[in-house]
């Protein structure tokens, strides 16, 4: 009998087993850290659900030889439905619903980060008509915190009348977000973030060098420590930006995304103030800190990345932005630490 088809990531697989033997909900909440994987997940239980596997056990599906699990594979299966917000589609390798009114429109319109009530529609009309396949119906919602007021009201309405045998996975990082009703009716699953050891054997088995650097870079959740590195940031470069930063150079951000970049700079600023504080830094090993100025000019300069991020989605600040930034930088890890004021706002 061949091998099972599992999760994509090794710290799922228990958590899948289980779900696999023992949810008969309709509805399940799948949350956790946003980098946990909760989409892998979900896609994985589906798989299992629509695997027609006669001889894997339950708990050992999806077996990725049956038809069911090749259609899966293709994005083909009639009995699966993905629902993501439009600007996530293509990185989720997911299709949404909702109206189209053709390629002039969708190039003029920026993608939306929202689902959509009429995209809610759609797969609300998916649950209801019969199974293709026999297997059931199965609706994934990622993330679902990104239903807007009048979508999550009509996406409760399906979960108080459950519809004949579909079943709903909403994947979510913020469940606190959604409407409590909609919690109530769901089974909730946490998956937990994996273990030091596991993230670190996993970074390794994907080819990443300075596994822990990068690790603690990311705060811990492997997946964005894996993504930093196919973006080009090593550990010898997150080493070396405190000081860079401390002695204004921006070019150390060269070729880095805009959002990264300033990630970077909201860590290196939190790493400082732990350090003027008194507390040991998250981010950044402890002998890179050697300049964190005064707390009351990291405060100051934390708003000023916070104020920045909020408009980083326009590309005409890219650099001038991160090399404004970097100067700030400077000035706040220089100042001394008798200052009660925060540095000088260009």
């Amino acid at each position: 009998m061949p091998e099972p088809q599992r999760a994509v990531l090794p710290w799922l697989d228990a958590p899948l087993r289980d779900a696999l033997e023992g949810s008969n909900a309709h509805a399940l909440l799948i949350h956790g850290s946003a980098d946990v994987g909760q989409l892998e997940f979900a896609l994985a239980l589906a798989r299992g659900w629509l695997c027609e596997s006669t001889t894997a056990p339950m708990g050992s599906r999806p077996c990725g030889q049956c038809a069911s699990c090749r259609l899966v594979a293709a994005g083909s299966h009639p009995d699966l439905l993905v629902l993501v917000p439009e600007a996530m589609r293509e990185t989720a390798g997911a299709a949404g619903g909702g109206d189209d009114d053709g390629e002039e429109k969708s190039s003029r319109k920026k993608p939306s980060k929202e689902i959509r009530v009429d995209e809610v529609r759609v797969a609300v009309a998916f649950a209801l008509t019969t199974s293709a396949r026999g297997r059931g119906k199965v609706v994934v919602v990622h993330p679902a915190e990104r239903m807007n007021a009048i979508a999550a009201n009509a996406f409760l309405k399906t979960l108080e009348e459950p519809a004949g045998d579909a079943r709903f996975l909403l994947c979510s990082a913020a469940p606190d977000a959604l409407l409590p009703t909609i919690r109530s009716r769901c089974q909730a699953l946490r998956l937990r973030l994996p273990t030091l050891g596991e993230s670190l054997a996993w970074m390794r088995e994907q080819g990443v060098e300075g596994a822990e650097v990068l690790l603690a870079a990311s705060g811990g959740q492997p997946r964005e420590a894996v993504a930093r590195a196919a973006a080009g940031i090593d550990a010898a470069s997150w080493k070396g930006l405190p000081a860079r930063v401390a002695a204004g150079d921006s070019s150390a951000f060269r070729g880095w995304p805009l959002p990264l970049a300033i990630d970077a700079l909201q860590k290196l600023c939190h790493d400082a103030a732990c350090v003027a504080a008194g507390a040991a830094p998250r981010f950044f090993p402890a002998d890179t800190l050697s300049r964190v100025g005064s707390l009351p000019s990291l405060l100051h300069y934390a708003r000023e990345l916070s104020r920045f991020a909020r408009h980083a989605d326009h590309p005409w600040i890219a650099d001038l932005g991160v090399e404004s930034l970097v100067t700030q930088g400077r000035e706040a890890l220089h100042t001394p630490r008798s200052s009660r004021r925060g540095p000088r706002v260009q």
